[in-house]
């Protein structure tokens, strides 16, 4: 606005825009300068505007991470562009984008979608929801290196013959002009064999062209892997892999519910799914509810098809780089992983399965609190592919919509080759009590475990419970030492004599004498470990 002597006061701002080319009291200009709309991953989380400078509006795209100032003081921030919009609508002054991060979209549209889906529901704001999506060996891009390049122009080739160069730098120029590919300047040197002093002459005078670049330093050792032969499929694996394959046909969204019991060969099923994905030149996401089964599963699945991907939070960032960049350039047919999996950055995503779906590991425990299943169900909708869910012992939820025929359930009741399921007893210690025996081993279990003993094998016994006694009463007056807090009985700890609460984690030591009535025949009772 116009001071006191009729001239036009020039702010930083306006300093900013006249370095630019452009006019800043040219409203009409402003009102056509893009804006880009950017979320931050910690609180201010945003979105905030920010204007798009010239050099950058070709390059700037939603889907990558820029860096902006923030706040009075204009700290400098790494956000995630989540929006490149139409000419801003007002002429209000934005602040300018500083630089862009990377130099190709981590997210494409689908998972931006798909991100904000997440945000909304789960509660959780956009920028954490991204910086999960997005893994951090991705975002420092762990495993490359910037390196130096160097070309020779078209031009520079024809007039190389008529340049007046010391003897290594004309080799160095004749050997780089006769490469198809650049060479790093060491690289050259090595083949001339000079030092790097000639190379940089031929670089300071503008004979060659430098350039730099980011290239993969890391690649993971190759595991040799034997190809297993596919076994034969039984009459329930057979229409269990007809109704999947169908809807791959069909190109619509469908949900099955594989409920076999264990044995029953449903990871064949999952393969032989997978197998008609492949030919479609299309992906498949496989989550499995343990990391230690991740191994297992990959090797399984790489003995069958050739590009596999594993992604898993016990990668190194180095190692979950290189399967990331591999799954977002569409190298990779199958992608097998624990829950943060769902988010792989398929581009051509064709089926989704998940093993054991009624883990509670699937789950996740911190923002955003989203379980794997429900945007696996999200993504087979968007993508309309099918989603198969393989349990013996089906989630409550899925199995309420399967009876309501919501979800299709492919029952396959009987174990591969005919093979029996384990005998399972159950022993009623009432009667234990009363015979002679007594203690807490019924006599059938004492006899099977030393039979297998007897034969060299070995036994498991499995009780879920913490401390040595589950129960502390007076038999005088009957009072039980709970805890102060929750009113639950108190456990005891034999190795340090302790009485502890596993609900609040409340502590004391074991009492000697009742608390209540002072009674000198405390009991500590209840089966523990």
């Amino acid at each position: 606005m116009p001071n006191r002597e009729g001239t036009r006061a020039v702010t930083i701002r306006q300093l900013s825009l006249f370095g630019a080319g452009l006019d800043p009291w040219d409203e009409d200009d402003r009102r056509l300068r893009p804006v880009a709309q950017v979320v931050f991953s910690e609180a201010p989380f945003g979105p905030y505007d920010y204007e798009v400078p010239e050099p950058m509006r070709g390059d700037l795209a939603a889907g990558m991470r820029v860096k902006v100032p923030l706040g009075r003081g204009n700290q400098r921030r790494v956000g995630y562009c989540v929006d490149v919009g139409s000419p801003a609508s007002t002429s209000r002054n934005l602040k300018l984008i500083l630089s862009v991060m990377d130099d190709r979209v981590l997210l494409l549209p689908l998972m931006l979608k798909l991100a904000r889906w997440l945000a909304e529901y789960y509660l959780c704001p956009l920028g954490q929801v991204l910086e999960t999506l997005v893994p951090s060996g991705v975002r420092t891009q762990a495993g490359t290196r910037v390196r130096s390049f160097l070309t020779v122009s078209d031009s520079m080739i024809l007039q190389k013959k008529d340049i007046d160069l010391p003897t290594k730098q004309r080799v160095a120029l004749e050997l780089l002009a006769d490469r198809d590919t650049p060479m790093t300047p060491d690289e050259l040197a090595s083949a001339v064999g000079c030092s790097l002093a000639p190379i940089q002459g031929l670089i300071r005078k503008g004979m060659v062209d430098l350039e730099t670049r980011r290239v993969p330093v890391f690649t993971p050792e190759p595991r040799p892997l034997e190809s297993d032969e596919p076994p034969q499929l039984n009459q329930a694996q057979e229409e269990a892999v007809a109704a999947v394959v169908a809807a791959l046909e069909g190109a619509r969204q469908e949900t099955f519910l594989l409920h076999g019991v264990t044995g029953s060969g449903k990871t064949e099923v999952y393969i032989r799914a997978i197998e008609e994905v492949v030919k479609y030149g299309r992906q498949a996401i496989v989550l499995v509810p343990e990391i230690s089964l991740t191994p297992q599963t990959w090797q399984r699945f790489q003995s069958r098809f050739k590009e596999v991907a594993v992604l898993h939070s016990h990668l190194t960032p180095q190692e979950r780089n290189w399967h990331w960049q591999r799954i977002a350039e569409g190298n990779v047919s199958v992608v097998v992983g624990a829950r943060s999996a769902v988010f792989a950055p398929t581009p051509h995503l064709g089926l989704i399965v998940i093993d054991e779906e009624h883990d509670s590991s699937f789950k996740q425990d911190s923002a955003p609190r989203y379980h794997a299943r429900t945007v696996a169900q999200w993504r087979a909708q968007s993508e309309s592919i099918p989603l198969v869910l393989g349990s013996a012992t089906p989630a409550l939820e899925t199995w309420v919509v399967a009876q309501a025929g919501r979800i299709r359930k492919l029952d396959m009741p009987d174990r591969v080759g005919g093979r029996t399921l384990p005998e399972i007893r159950v022993v009623d210690m009432r009667h234990e009590k009363r015979a002679a025996a007594g203690g807490a081993l019924s006599r059938v279990m004492v006899d099977e475990m030393s039979q297998t003993l007897k034969d060299d094998g070995q036994v498991i016994l499995l009780l879920n419970r913490r401390g040595f006694s589950t129960h502390i009463q007076c038999p005088r007056c009957g009072s039980v030492v709970n805890c102060p807090d929750c009113e639950v009985a108190l456990t005891h700890h034999h190795h340090d004599e302790s009485a502890k609460c596993h609900y609040c984690d409340f502590s004391q030591s074991a009492p000697s004498n009742c608390p209540e009535c002072g009674g000198r025949e405390i009991r500590y009772s209840g089966l523990g470990t």
